[in-house]
């Protein structure tokens, strides 16, 4: 509705009464005279509402009086917009069912979440997904959450970051609040846990979340986890809660293909209104591995065209792309990066990096950072021992080396790896 354009119209049409309706006017009471004044300014939009809903040609007259106890029925009612609902329950509505592109790489966490969406805490409980960044996860997660709030749009549902998880717990432990926040979380009909790796280590917040997860799925409410490693790279997280996790489907979301690239590449350009030709696409996919890398250079495209050309064509990608070859690229990845995502994803403290410790998790973690300052940043040997405070260059060749070897027999160990690798390219 065009009042729903105007918030404060909005607002105030909710709060006016009909007070008397003749043939030729309608009389409308306001609360107060800054409200009167308001609709008064606009009283040609008010008559033109008024005539939809009672009969054209009305004259419209704002009276002033005291507000009654007794609430009278309001002159308009809203619907409260399915967008509210979304957003109360932390969803991005672009995330749907239609616009996620299906390829081998993800078939089985569509197959798996469209069976969720339909028979929720009964088909897959808990369900969750792994992968690397820009794969479908988060789309995933919150397009089941989207479906089975159409379905119902009473169910409580919310999705939710883990650190968003952790810090509320925090503060309702701080504020004596944990009743109040128990009450928000355990009687969801559906919880989604966003990155659920950064509660490894957290004694008091696995303990909350192993309670609010058992209260969930007693009542018959559905879980759906997201992570960026899988479930048994996890460090510090409980047996119990492995347990759990284990207890429903885990699926592994491999890095989207060429031909999935190129269809997610296709399905973007049409919500965003822009034809694009499909060999220009196929130039594109070929250049961009990462799926958000991928989005950024189609919005850099659509700049470039937009008010010039009806479509993006294979002249304006060849051109994009031989400019980008030009340039310098705009972050490079820096030695600081490398140590932040690494402890990250190992849940290890930076500063434990640079320590003496010879503690096994630490020293390991360390020599994945040697590894990847040598192979991702091509420095010197030299230089990665004075970054990390190791005493002579062959520490660092050591490391290396082992983690060489480690990812030569050990597949788990090597995915581990390679997730570290594609956030830090994802992020440049």
């Amino acid at each position: 509705d065009k009042n729903q354009k105007n918030p404060i119209l909005h607002s105030l049409l909710k709060q006016v009464r009909l007070k008397e309706l003749t043939e030729k006017k309608i009389l409308i009471v306001c609360e107060n005279i800054g409200s009167r004044l308001y609709l008064e300014r606009r009283k040609g939009v008010v008559e033109e509402l008024i005539g939809a809903h009672f009969k054209k040609g009305l004259g419209v007259e704002f009276v002033l009086e005291e507000k009654k106890i007794k609430k009278e029925t309001p002159l308009f009612q809203f619907q409260p917009s399915t967008e509210d609902g979304f957003t109360r329950a932390g969803l991005n509505i672009k995330y749907k069912f239609d616009n996620f592109a299906v390829s081998t790489s993800n078939q089985v966490a569509f197959a798996a979440s469209k069976a969720v969406a339909s028979s929720p805490g009964k088909s897959y409980n808990p369900l969750f997904f792994h992968g690397g960044v820009g794969v479908g996860k988060t789309h995933l997660a919150q397009a089941i959450a989207r479906q089975i709030l159409d379905n119902n749009h009473k169910a409580k549902i919310l999705f939710c970051p883990s650190d968003q998880f952790t810090n509320e717990l925090i503060e309702a432990i701080q504020e004596k609040g944990t009743a109040k926040f128990r009450r928000k979380f355990r009687p969801l009909n559906l919880l989604v846990l966003d990155d659920v790796q950064f509660i490894g280590g957290k004694q008091t917040v696995q303990e909350e979340f192993f309670h609010t997860f058992n209260t969930i799925v007693s009542a018959g409410g559905q879980i759906i986890l997201t992570s960026d490693r899988p479930l048994s790279h996890i460090k510090g997280l409980e047996d119990r809660l492995r347990s759990r996790f284990s207890g429903g489907l885990i699926v592994d979301i491999q890095a989207p293909d060429f031909e999935l690239r190129t269809a997610i590449l296709l399905i973007k350009a049409r919500e965003k209104g822009v034809m694009i030709d499909m060999e220009a696409a196929k130039i594109i996919s070929e250049s961009v591995s990462d799926t958000r890398a991928l989005e950024g250079a189609l919005l850099s495209l659509c700049a470039r065209v937009v008010g010039k050309s009806e479509k993006i064509d294979l002249e304006a990608v060849e051109d994009f792309f031989a400019e980008r070859r030009k340039q310098p690229s705009q972050k490079k990845i820096s030695p600081n990066d490398v140590i932040k995502t690494t402890c990250s994803y190992y849940n290890i403290r930076q500063s434990h990096i640079k320590s003496a410790s010879r503690s096994s998790a630490i020293a390991l973690t360390r020599q994945i950072i040697m590894f990847l300052l040598r192979t991702e940043l091509q420095l010197k040997l030299e230089e990665i021992a004075y970054i990390l405070k190791r005493k002579d260059h062959t520490t660092v060749m050591h490391g290396a080396d082992k983690i060489k070897r480690l990812i030569m027999k050990d597949a788990s160990f090597r995915e581990g790896v390679d997730t570290i690798v594609r956030t830090l390219r994802s992020s440049t």
